[in-house]
């Protein structure tokens, strides 16, 4: 028999949810005001320090950002990074993953010893530019790429979660006649689909927010992703030394502030865009492979 909420139980559960109505707030807060910031107009953005809905609506702060036709050019090289990037690591983390959960491996306890060690020490910025320029990748995308093509801790994650799987899988698909590639690729990898998503989102948010590495390795500025070039755009803005060219000489720019908010959006929204399509595969993918180590 169900019993009715005590009034002490009812008291508590409308506590817990007022707590986590105004954590929520408090969270989305923020994102309303940059959004609402980078749209508002000069006068009214000079007048008020916070705002969350605008009186006017004012759409200088992303003209004067597109105003440059390099600013397509950069996105088309995020989202090639990004999912070149992103397709990249997730093969070599998963080969790698598939053959560290192999109990019979041979030397399986050091290699897992040198992958920890490198999440506590590395070898530093200086190493690795020269480590990315005696390679040749100086100027290239390869540098974007092929220096964090495995992270350490997606690394980990994703081997916990081949580990997780039944090991009966693995027997009956080798008395089936599945060697080691059938079993990866025809078991384990459509049986991973939420650790998989999970740690494809990972890498995908990595590539995206690329700056220091192409602050580093690029030099042509047609080879820039949208995080240095947005960078540009506020140094510019700011009144700053910076890379004007492509921009209109008459326009007026907008307040600084209201740049900074408009680039914050546009470098934001993409990923925004793809977060709620993997959602559901996020916290059943980094919990289940972090259950056993």
């Amino acid at each position: 028999m169900v019993h009715d909420k005590t009034i002490g139980g009812r008291l508590f559960d409308g506590a817990v949810y007022v707590i986590l109505f105004l954590v929520a707030l408090v969270t989305i807060l923020p994102f309303l005001h940059i959004i609402a910031g980078s749209l508002t107009t000069v006068d009214e953005l000079a007048q008020k320090r916070f705002v969350l809905f605008p009186t006017k609506i004012s759409w200088d702060a992303y003209a004067y950002i597109f105003s440059t036709n390099t600013i397509f050019r950069s996105m088309l090289v995020s989202i090639g990074v990004t999912g070149f990037g992103t397709l990249f690591s997730m093969i070599l983390t998963s080969l790698m993953a598939y053959g560290l959960s192999r109990r019979d491996l041979v030397g399986r306890k050091q290699l897992m010893f040198m992958i920890v060690f490198t999440m506590l020490f590395s070898g530093g910025m200086i190493p690795t530019f020269i480590v990315v320029k005696s390679l040749g990748m100086i100027d290239s995308y390869a540098a974007l790429i092929v220096p964090t093509a495995i992270n350490a801790f997606n690394l980990i994650i994703l081997r916990s979660f081949f580990q997780n799987l039944p090991d009966g899988l693995e027997e009956s698909a080798k008395i089936d006649g599945c060697n080691d590639w059938g079993i990866l690729f025809r078991i384990v990898i459509p049986l991973s689909m939420p650790a998989i998503a999970t740690i494809s989102l990972f890498y995908a948010v990595t590539y995206w927010n690329t700056y220091l590495p192409a602050i580093l390795y690029i030099d042509s500025a047609e080879k820039w992703p949208i995080q240095v070039l947005l960078r540009q755009i506020v140094i510019l803005a700011s009144g700053l030394t910076a890379d004007s060219s492509g921009f209109s000489d008459d326009f007026v720019t907008p307040p600084d502030q209201t740049i900074k908010m408009a680039v914050i959006v546009v470098a934001t929204v993409p990923v925004l865009l793809v977060y709620p399509f993997l959602q559901k595969y996020f916290d059943k993918g980094a919990l289940l492979g972090s259950v056993k180590g």
